[in-house]
């Protein structure tokens, strides 16, 4: 456990130091565009080195399930490096995501009609991850304490193949973090957003199928995410917008477009994550009525936030896109 916790941490932030600076940097930039948040154009090494400093910690304590389960987000990681710098069609990024995810539910072990429905919501996570990579330090705050999250609960569950490889990635976002919060000098780009969403919903099925969790567990841990971006599809859908189409609309990036800062919006998500993971790791264990009660809670929580948003900021337009995000 204490090699998970320090050394995909120290590799990280190293690597990420490295390759800012390398020819690789050159290639994938982040360029501002209608939908950017910042200003300057930005290195999108980071994912490179979140997952190769993850991974292989992850992989060498694995279970025979977990192996394959991280072999295809490696894989995920490889395409999303190819879209980073060839633009991929939507249809073959899509049939990628879909693959893995279907792979990772067989051999986990969930059968029968419900195993499409697991298919369809990890591929959704696998999506809306890379949605929410939008601002400087979110998605490695999320990775950082949701993957944390996940790795204690395992722990105490008995599955210690899971937590340190939950935890194994919880270490490789601190040390991306490092470069990424708050002005931010690297971003995590789809070679880490896809393959960290991806395993977001297949770790936390792989916990729940194996007991150390509830199902509605790395829903409420991963909810700020799950949330924003859901019900702003939804929104953009109803109101007859195209809901692939590049645009600002997220509720995060309102915040920023009317006036929050960066890192005010970082701070506040971070206390966002880290009530969503306590009020989950606090109820993984307790009687179906409190579980329920939580969970309650933490949509009350949501609807109020969400109700405050759309009563105080102006709504976001969309944006003419380069491609979708």
């Amino acid at each position: 456990m204490a090699v998970a916790l320090v050394v995909p941490a120290a590799i990280a932030w190293a690597m990420i130091g490295i390759l800012r600076r390398s020819p690789l940097a050159r290639y994938l930039v982040d360029r501002p565009n209608e939908r950017s948040l910042h200003v300057h154009p930005t290195p999108r090494v980071g994912g490179v080195a979140l997952m190769l400093a993850a991974l292989p910690v992850a992989l060498w304590h694995a279970d025979r399930h977990l192996m394959l389960v991280l072999s295809c987000a490696a894989v995920l990681a490889i395409v999303s490096v190819a879209d980073d710098l060839r633009s991929l069609a939507i249809g073959v990024r899509l049939a990628a995501h879909l693959a893995a995810a279907a792979l990772a539910v067989s051999e986990l072990g969930a059968v029968g009609g419900v195993s499409v429905v697991l298919v369809l919501a990890i591929a959704w996570m696998t999506n809306l991850y890379n949605f929410m990579d939008g601002a400087d330090g979110l998605a490695g705050g999320m990775a950082a304490i949701g993957f944390a999250a996940y790795a204690f609960a395992a722990h105490v569950g008995g599955q210690p193949s899971l937590a340190i490889a939950c935890l194994a990635f919880a270490s490789a976002a601190v040390g991306f973090l490092a470069w990424n919060f708050p002005p931010a000098r690297v971003f995590l780009g789809d070679c880490g957003s896809i393959p960290l969403g991806f395993l977001a919903g297949t770790l936390g099925l792989a916990g729940y199928l194996r007991g150390a969790w509830p199902l509605w567990f790395p829903a409420l841990v991963f909810s700020p995410f799950i949330v924003d971006a859901s019900v702003t599809l939804a929104r953009r859908t109803l109101a007859g917008e195209r809901p692939w189409r590049a645009h600002r609309g997220h509720y995060y990036q309102r915040l920023v477009l009317s006036g929050w800062s960066p890192r005010r919006l970082a701070i506040a998500a971070y206390v966002l994550m880290l009530a969503s993971a306590f009020g989950a790791v606090a109820g993984r264990t307790t009687g179906l009525m409190l579980q329920c009660g939580i969970i309650a809670a933490a949509a009350a929580l949501y609807a109020l936030l969400l109700y405050k948003i759309e009563a105080r900021l102006p709504p976001a337009g969309d944006a003419p896109p380069s491609r979708p995000h």
